[in-house]
């Protein structure tokens, strides 16, 4: 396959595609060898980028995908919000950086950390898809270890857990939770947690 045809044909299935698209899947759907995928992609994110475009190919959770470029975010979140009325709560998103920072991690050990029950937060964020159960403790009962999920990766817009602001700038707690949110988007240049959609609420959802 000659480049500008393996570069149309990559354009075409991530402008398709739901989630970000692992380089050996589009090996295999090309029937290229991966270093060559790699190289269209490394080209086609540069070229994208010097034409100024209000696109990107980013690497996400190990994939590729098309989204919006991060300067452009808020006429991207001005049109996506504009019908939506609720985010997730500030318990939500405490809890939710707990469990980036501090995985896999229990019920019992994010409650200790918060000082409330977070039963109704912590089955919340599974139904959206950002943590998931990665394992059981040792102990009593073997309680859920929890962790996040390619989703969390996905919307944040990075590739691993390693590229998530130092631990020390965020001591998870209560009183923290805007700062966390604020000092993310920042890191990130992105919308931030509550741009994930959710719900208000208590601690109970």
């Amino acid at each position: 396959m000659e480049r500008d045809e393996l570069d149309r044909a990559i354009e075409a299935v991530l402008l398709v595609a739901v989630e970000p698209i692992a380089p050996g899947l589009l090996a295999e759907l090309f029937e290229e060898p991966v270093e060559r995928v790699e190289e269209a992609l490394t080209g086609l994110a540069a070229g994208y980028e010097a034409q100024g475009r209000g696109f990107i190919l980013a690497r996400i959770a190990g994939g590729a995908r098309l989204q919006t470029h991060p300067d452009l975010a808020p006429y991207v979140e001005r049109f996506a919000n504009r019908d939506v009325s609720h985010r997730l709560s500030t318990a939500a998103l405490e809890t939710l950086a707990i469990v980036a920072y501090r995985q896999p991690v229990s019920r019992g050990q994010i409650s200790s950390l918060r000082g409330v029950n977070v039963d109704g937060v912590t089955r919340l964020l599974e139904q959206r898809g950002y943590i998931e159960v990665v394992g059981r403790a040792d102990g009593p009962g073997q309680p859920a270890l929890f962790g996040t999920t390619d989703l969390f990766l996905e919307r944040l817009g990075l590739d691993s857990l390693a590229l998530l602001p130092p631990v020390e700038d965020f001591l998870p707690g209560p009183e923290v939770a805007g700062e966390f949110e604020l000092d993310l988007q920042a890191s990130l240049g992105l919308g931030g947690l509550s741009g994930l959609g959710g719900e208000t609420g208590s601690d109970d959802g």
